[in-house]
C-alpha cells in the first residue's frame, strides 16, 4: 500500500494540474461563446445558480443548451475543442464515436421517430462565467453521452456525472460492422468475473437476472444502497490489478491530470474496500450488469436492451457529482474568511 505522505503528494500534484486544465477549459469556453451571436449565446449561457446545471440525462429528449445543429462549421469546431479540453484522447474518441452511432440508428430505424437520430443533436451548455477565477461549469450532452465539468476557484472540481452509452453495442452490419465503442468496458468486466475463484464468484454475483437499466439512472445523487459483491481486498494480486484496470478505464475518460486526482482519492479511501458485483449471464450475448462500488465512487454498466446489444456505462462520485462537495467546502472557507 502507498504511504499516506505519498498519497498526499499525489493529491497536491493533481490539484495543481487541475488548475492548468481549468485554464484550458476557460479559454476554450470563452472562444466558443465569443463566436456565438446574441440569440445563440442566450441559448448556450445559464446563470451559475440555475438548477439546469444538475438536470442531466442520457436518453433522446428535449434539452436546454445550444445544439451542434444550430451552429456553423467553425462554431462546431470550437464546441468540440471545449469537449476535448475535458476528455482524454481515449475519452474523446469514445465520445465522438458515440455521436456518430446516431446515423447508424437513423439508418436502422428510419426517420419517423419523435426525436430523430442525429449526430448533430448534442447540446452545449455553459453555467456561470468562464474565467481564471470563480466558479463555473459546462456540459456537453445528448443521446448516450453526458459530460459534466465543474470549475471552482480556478480548478477543476468535478468531472461527474460521466455517462457513455452505445446502441448498437456492437455494429453488426454495414461498413462499420464489428465496431464496439465500449467493448473494453464489457470485456474487462467479464474477464474479471471469470478470473475469480468459484467461491469468490458466488460472492460477486448478486442476482442471476440483470436489471433492465443502471440502478442510479439519471438521479442527481447516486445511491445503490450498501456495497455488495466481492471486495478487492479478497482478490489475488493479479485479479486486483485487473479490477483496477477496469476502474482506470472509466476514470481515464477524462484528462490524465483530472483522472489523477480521482485515482489519488480512491487510493486514499482504500482500494481493498472497493467491491465488484455482477448480475445476469456470464457469457457474451447474455444480458448482464456489473458495478464497482467504492467508498467515494460508483461505476455502473449494463448491457440488457436490444438482445444485450445496448450498453450504458456511468461514473459517479458519491459526494462530489457536479462539484458539490468541493463547492460546499469552498464556500465554507470563504464565509469563514
Amino acid at each position: 500500500m502507498k504511504s499516506l505522505s505519498f498519497i498526499a503528494g499525489l493529491v497536491v500534484a493533481a490539484r495543481l494540474a487541475a488548475a492548468d486544465v481549468a485554464a484550458d477549459m476557460s479559454e476554450a469556453a470563452q472562444r466558443f461563446l465569443s463566436s456565438l451571436g446574441d440569440d445563440q449565446r442566450a441559448k448556450a449561457r445559464f446563470e451559475w445558480s440555475d438548477d439546469e446545471r444538475l438536470n442531466w440525462h442520457f436518453v433522446p429528449r428535449e434539452r436546454k443548451g445550444i445544439t451542434l445543429k444550430e451552429l456553423g462549421t467553425a462554431q462546431q469546431h470550437l464546441a468540440h475543442a471545449l469537449l476535448s479540453t475535458g476528455l482524454s484522447n481515449r475519452g474523446y474518441l469514445k465520445a465522438s464515436t458515440i455521436m456518430s452511432l446516431e446515423q447508424i440508428l437513423q439508418d436502422m430505424e428510419g426517420p419517423s421517430r419523435k426525436f430523430p437520430r442525429d449526430p448533430a443533436l448534442y447540446h452545449v451548455s455553459i453555467f456561470g462565467t468562464p474565467g481564471p477565477k470563480g466558479d463555473w461549469g459546462w456540459r456537453f450532452e445528448g443521446h448516450h453521452l453526458s459530460v459534466n465539468f465543474t470549475v471552482a476557484d480556478g480548478k477543476v472540481a468535478s468531472a461527474t456525472p460521466s455517462f457513455m452509452g452505445t446502441n448498437p453495442g456492437e455494429v453488426r452490419q454495414g461498413p462499420r460492422a464489428g465496431l464496439r465503442t465500449l467493448g473494453t468496458e464489457e470485456d474487462l468486466g467479464r474477464q474479471l468475473i471469470h478470473a475469480v475463484t468459484e467461491e469468490q464468484r458466488k460472492e460477486a454475483i448478486i442476482e442471476t437476472k440483470a436489471p433492465d437499466e443502471i440502478i442510479t439512472s439519471d438521479a442527481r445523487k447516486a445511491d445503490v444502497g450498501e456495497a455488495k459483491g466481492i471486495a478487492f481486498g479478497k482478490l489475488s494480486a493479479a485479479n486486483r490489478e485487473l479490477a483496477m484496470q477496469l476502474v482506470r478505464e472509466y476514470v481515464g475518460r477524462v484528462r490524465p491530470e483530472v483522472a489523477a486526482a480521482d485515482l489519488a482519492k480512491i487510493q486514499k479511501a482504500g482500494i481493498e474496500k472497493i467491491r465488484f458485483a455482477w448480475a445476469g449471464g456470464l457469457e457474451k450475448g447474455d444480458r448482464h450488469y456489473y458495478r464497482v462500488h467504492g467508498p467515494t465512487f460508483l461505476l455502473e454498466y449494463d448491457n440488457t436492451q436490444n438482445d444485450a446489444n445496448h450498453v450504458h456505462a456511468v461514473w459517479r462520485d458519491f459526494g462530489n457529482d457536479f462539484g458539490l462537495d468541493v463547492l460546499r467546502e469552498h464556500y465554507r472557507e470563504g464565509h469563514a474568511k
